[in-house]
């Protein structure tokens, strides 16, 4: 895709812009803003030079490389440091090199929990004083500050691709699904035009725990309020103005998104999630202008209930499934394998980063490789069994050490025994039950997987 610069100049005044033994003019416009564009270029990892000039003024930037940048979003278990995941000791001593570049974001507010903002953050809380960030390069110490989602997706392009890569984080821990769609789209939307109606603080289209948490932050704080309320992360439309806005000027490759934790909580949430998620997309493919811009989501892993709201997550977990079926140029990576019971930030990223990566390689790079776990084509009913056909079956379905299959159910709640038939799941039952479930536990106790050890879905289908 065409390179794009831009930036901000006294009105008027004519910039020159260098890159690449091409020279571009412009001049600044009224609002101060100016923007070129420069030929498309295959990705190379030979450091370039891009230099800014005006009459009296000039900026130079060095050890610039071409190639695919992909945006991050979410929230913390996308946020989740490569320092923190359980195979940084490993990885350090085998890290992807400067090829694998990031743009790793702070924000205002990281880390504080349950108490009011400090003076010095509140004067943060607008769009330009949110985030601050640069980029580095994937050596130490820096990159273990990197999402380690992004880090192995990035390290797998690049090894299989030998083109750089860019990832820009935007995740923010605890952020829900509203705060990365803009206030105009969330406006403009029939459905949920009330998520941005009076102060976010008081309303009850948005999840309970994200209204608490803003409400411990910066409520009763008159510093940068409208009249939908203070700004915070978890503001509708505020990770959007604050983060993304800022680079849709910038051709991305695709959106890696991680979230939905904190929309899994309460059932109306959960319902409305896939119009939400849907919606998210549509907007930044039109922001973008990229009508088949990529996105790759994580389907929510597994927890135990003891400790956390996850009753609904077995349900949210089928319908981010079912947007396989909705959503072209998008793919989803399955996490309930490797969930933690007890707690909700599993600490095996290595494999969903690689995870997405399959999806990928083989959409965007056309490489011959499988891209999911089984996913279920029907079910249906004959001579006392259920049978299950699947798609994404590799060579075959199977289970680790070829133990007995977990996780099936006929009525969401007791599992019942199942068997390997190929690509096929036969269930014996003296009669035909209306639906079958799969995975239908918060933490699941399903083992089913492909030849490629890609593990199944959660499921529920009905029986024909």
């Amino acid at each position: 895709m065409p390179i794009v610069i831009w930036g901000e100049y006294l009105p008027g005044e004519i910039v020159q812009v260098k890159f690449s033994s091409e020279v571009k003019e412009v001049e600044t416009s009224a609002d101060s803003s100016w923007q070129v564009s420069f030929s498309a270029l295959p990705g190379n990892a030979v450091p370039r030079v891009l230099s800014v000039y005006t009459k009296t003024d000039s900026l130079e930037y060095s050890n610039i490389l071409i190639g695919d940048v992909w945006l991050l979003a979410g929230q913390s278990n996308m946020e989740w440091s490569l320092g923190q995941e359980m195979y940084y000791e490993t990885e350090k001593e085998q890290l992807a090199g400067s090829a694998l570049r990031f743009y790793n974001q702070q924000y205002v507010g990281k880390g504080i929990y349950g108490e009011k903002y400090s003076e010095e953050d509140l004067e943060k809380l607008h769009p330009a004083g949110f985030f601050k960030g640069s980029w580095e390069e994937s050596a130490l110490p820096q990159v273990a500050k990197l999402s380690a989602v992004g880090y192995y997706f990035g390290k797998e392009i690049l090894q299989h691709e030998n083109i750089p890569v860019g990832l820009i984080n935007l995740a923010v821990g605890g952020a829900p699904i509203e705060a990365f769609i803009s206030e105009e789209t969330l406006l403009n939307d029939r459905k949920f035009r009330k998520k941005v109606s009076g102060n976010w603080l008081e309303n009850d289209e948005l999840p309970v725990w994200v209204r608490e948490r803003g409400e411990q932050n910066v409520g009763g704080v008159a510093l940068y309020s409208t009249q939908t309320g203070a700004n915070h992360a978890y503001k509708p439309g505020f990770i959007y103005e604050s983060g993304v806005k800022s680079i849709v000027n910038m051709p991305i490759k695709g959106v890696l998104w991680y979230q939905g934790e904190i929309n899994a909580q309460e059932l109306p949430r959960v319902l409305e999630y896939p119009q939400l998620q849907k919606l998210l997309i549509k907007s930044y493919r039109e922001k973008w202008h990229q009508n088949s811009l990529p996105f790759y989501w994580v389907q929510l892993s597994s927890i135990d209930t003891t400790n956390y709201k996850s009753q609904y997550w077995p349900l949210f977990r089928n319908l981010q499934r079912l947007l396989l079926q909705e959503i072209k140029h998008g793919g989803m990576a399955v996490s309930s394998d490797v969930g933690n019971k007890n707690d909700v930030h599993p600490r095996n990223k290595k494999v969903i980063g690689e995870r997405l990566a399959r999806w990928a390689l083989h959409n965007e790079y056309n490489r011959n490789i499988e891209v999911s776990g089984p996913l279920p084509l029907g079910a249906s009913y004959s001579q006392g069994k259920v049978i299950i056909n699947f798609t994404h079956t590799a060579e075959g379905l199977k289970t680790p050490g070829e133990e007995a299959v977990q996780g099936f159910s006929l009525n969401g709640k007791h599992p019942v025994p199942a068997i390997i038939n190929g690509t096929s799941i036969i269930i014996k039952t003296s009669q035909k039950p209306e639906m079958i479930y799969y995975g239908w536990l918060p933490y699941s106790s399903g083992n089913l997987m492909n030849s490629e050890q890609l593990p199944a879905s959660t499921f529920q289908i009905g029986v024909d």
